[in-house]
């Protein structure tokens, strides 16, 4: 396998850092359609599932909790590229269909020397199959499948390479899937909607390759997607609205793929990238990209405002049941340049470029409660807040980022390379924003308009030591820095909050850059005859100024504290083995400890001292596992005019916290139902606490194809989770705990067959 993890085509064997790169017909047969199913098969990576469309990565456990969708200032820890082309955005990375490509590399550990911020814990790349000169080909696939008590989904996808004359060549990709439900929502009157997280991912990517000689190449292309869920895959365990405690207002049954919800809660994300690249022989490559992307969810907050509007203020019963869709927007446009050269001379290799990147994000959130100010004769209206708008929001952000680069490896002899990098940059970040609406005025009973600014300058260096041992076997060792851009804190929620958490988490405008020094060795190995690799690495990472997301307890908002100190260490290991032409198999498994090491502590008025938001020495890192693992493994039965297959995949992914300070809740935890005496809504309550899992279980996940080769059709059955387990991916709250909590979950027991036929 060949990948360009530093910009330079390399085998996977031969570049000196760790790397995985499953290719399209691998993730196909260990039935991964989604960048989380990716994570679940590759070691040191791990996918969060926030909800549709959102998602958070981690690479060896290095994680500083949830980003919610309304922290738009928040930076990556891991980079995203398609092919050459960041597409990171905090939360919003888009989930590009695996369809026509070539493969995914992930590159573990810190890559900011050769891909800059957003890369600290590694790099996640998109590789695309490109146009090929002279040759016309085509290829469909065709998916139908059925959720076990859900409904049904499908897809059908085509991609086809067209030959323009002798020195030219497009490639033109099209997809549409269409995803069946399997959450229930039960309304006020008790009615059930049944399936409400459907939705469906459409796209087309069209490529052109223009190679008039063996000097000079251009690859313009143009990407579109748009992915529109219906509804959250969220499980219901409280809510304050509908839950089975009441009793005086109507019992719901929650649990089992249930949830309760007054209003539908769509998501639709649509991504737009151009893009155009070209190479010489002098001046190896030059980049450019343009990206354009809309965001629109809508989440019921029926529970967050009847948890204030019922809760706090006491108003009756017919206004906090009032619905209460909140809109999150956002608008994200961004222009990216890059100029690298490359050389040899004697012994060495270099690379040396520039980079530029402007960025612009705006994003706003919206709650309308109509009917609210007639019912409550509390007026809402004010500067940008119409009557009826409890919040009203509009956050601008601009971003700036230049670098220079440069890579050089220098042979000192037959067997040992060592490599020097070094990244220089320099950024800018400037913010205009209004809080507004009663939910979001400050102190003094007024919007808050609170602008902002910050920048920051450093470096990323790298040095790898790489001896090869023999032609099958290698040894690396290396020390790299990556980096996190700091930020701006949101204003808090001021007239939600009680004088303690106003002390506890006011006074904080911004978070500083996190950085993180990785040391690594490793050894990669062909085994076999060449029939087999086996490659292992262990690596200690050293984080400084982690940016932990918190939930600034009364408030209904979210900060970021930097965590003076944090270490992940661990090791992953990865074997693939073919032993015989019918049969071929493949394990990975890591084992990641993370956890931070400095302790955040407040004191109140009275001289109290407490640790803030679990912020404390020892504690776990947030929403990775310590323990992972995947195996794959495929027989195959030659007959006389085709050829059957068997393919069983098998995934482990060990138990995690959500965000920071989820551990110190205990396991299981317990909530009480009463924390806003007198004004308990729908109380009394049959019982006046609530347990649940704070820290989400591990799980276990199979699934098994069975197909036939024959010709140019490729058909299979498929079973995905097998054994129908209900993973709980990650722990949704309202108001801290206090207004909803909940749990997101994965796709249950899946039926289907596919088809795929090149012609």
């Amino acid at each position: 396998m060949t990948v360009t993890a530093r910009k330079k085509e390399e085998t996977i064997q031969e570049v000196p850092i760790s790397v995985a790169a499953p290719t399209e017909s691998e993730l196909r047969d260990r039935g991964a359609e989604t960048i989380e199913d990716v994570a679940a098969n590759v070691a040191g990576f791990s996918v969060q599932n926030l909800g549709p469309g959102q998602s958070q990565v981690a690479i060896r456990g290095v994680s500083s909790g949830q980003i919610a969708r309304d922290q738009p200032g928040v930076k990556e820890q891991a980079g995203f590229y398609l092919d050459e082309s960041v597409i990171s955005l905090s939360l919003f990375t888009p989930d590009i269909d695996l369809f026509d490509l070539s493969r995914i590399e992930v590159l573990r550990g810190p890559q900011g020397t050769l891909f800059g911020s957003g890369s600290e814990s590694g790099t996640i790349r998109y590789i695309t199959n490109q146009p090929r000169l002279g040759i016309s080909e085509s290829v469909g696939e065709f998916t139908a499948d059925t959720i076990s008590n859900g409904s049904a989904g499908g897809s059908a996808k085509f991609a086809t390479n067209v030959p323009i004359g002798s020195a030219a060549a497009t490639r033109i990709v099209a997809y549409y899937t269409r995803y069946g439900g399997y959450i229930d929502a039960v309304q006020p009157n008790l009615s059930v909607n049944k399936d409400v997280n459907h939705g469906y991912r459409a796209g087309t990517r069209l490529s052109f390759l223009f190679n008039p000689n063996d000097s000079l190449t251009i690859t313009p292309r143009v990407l579109y997607q748009k992915v529109d869920m219906k509804g959250w895959n969220r499980i219901d365990v409280f809510n304050i609205l509908g839950n089975p405690y009441t009793t005086t207002r109507p019992a719901v049954t929650l649990g089992d793929r249930r949830q309760f919800t007054q209003i539908q809660e769509p998501c639709a994300r649509s991504y737009g990238e151009t893009n155009g690249m070209s190479k010489r022989r002098v001046v190896r490559s030059m980049k450019n990209s343009w990206t354009n992307r809309h965001v629109d969810v809508v989440r019921d907050a029926g529970a967050l405002t009847a948890s204030i509007t019922g809760g706090s203020i006491g108003l009756p019963e017919n206004v906090y049941t009032l619905n209460s869709p909140l809109d999150d927007f956002t608008r994200a446009r961004a222009a990216t340049e890059e100029l690298r050269l490359a050389g040899a001379a004697n012994r060495v290799q270099w690379l040396v470029g520039g980079f530029y990147a402007n960025t612009r994000r705006n994003y706003g959130q919206q709650l309308l409660v109509s009917g609210f100010t007639a019912l409550s004769k509390i007026p809402t209206a004010s500067v940008i807040a119409p009557t009826d708008g409890l919040f009203w929001s509009d956050l601008r952000y601009k971003y700036r980022q230049s670098a220079l680069f440069g890579e050089a490896t220098f042979s000192a002899t037959d067997k040992l390379d060592l490599t020097g990098g070094l990244r220089w940059y320099h950024f800018n970040e400037s913010r205009s924003q209004i809080f507004d609406g009663i939910f979001g005025e400050g102190d003094d009973g007024k919007p808050q308009i609170q602008p902002g600014s910050a920048k920051a300058n450093g470096v990323a260096p790298r040095l790898i030591a790489a001896f090869k041992l023999s032609d099958a076997s290698r040894l690396y060792a290396q020390a790299s820095k990556g980096f996190r851009l700091g930020g701006i804190n949101d204003p808090l929620n001021v007239s939600l909050c009680t004088p303690a958490d106003l002390v506890t988490f006011g006074g904080h405008p911004s978070w500083e850059d996190e950085t993180l020094w990785n040391y690594e060795v490793g050894s990669k190995n062909r085994i076999m005859n060449n029939r087999g690799a086996f490659n292992v690495a262990a690596f200690y990472a050293d984080i400084k100024n982690l940016q932990a997301t918190v939930t600034a307890g009364s408030c209904s908002s979210r900060v970021v504290f930097n965590v003076p100190k944090a270490r992940s260490a661990g090791a992953e290991a990865e074997l693939s083995l073919a032993p015989t032409d019918q049969f071929d198999f493949s394990i990975s498994a890591s084992h990641t400890d993370s956890k931070l090491r400095s302790t955040l502590t407040a004191t109140d008025k009275a001289g109290n001292v407490t640790v803030v938001s679990g912020i404390r020495s020892g504690a776990r890192m947030p929403s990775v596992p310590q323990d992972q693992a995947a195996a794959s493994a495929t027989y195959r039965m030659p007959m006389q005019s085709f050829v059957g297959y068997l393919t069983g995949v098998y995934q482990h992914v060990g138990d995690r916290f959500t965000q920071v300070g989820d551990e110190d809740l205990g396991n299981p935890a317990t909530q009480s139902l009463v924390t806003f005496a007198p004004h308990n809504i729908g109380g009394p309550y049959t019982q006046n606490f609530v347990t649940f899992d704070s820290k989400m279980p591990a799980y276990n996940i199979v699934n098994l194809r069975f197909g036939v080769l024959k010709g140019r059709w490729d058909t299979a059955l498929f079973v995905n989770n097998l054994t129908d387990e209900k993973a709980l991916l990650a722990l949704d709250r309202e108001r801290g705990l206090r207004a909803r909590i909940a749990y997101l979950t994965n796709q249950p027991r899946t039926f289907g067959v596919s088809t795929r036929v090149n012609f």
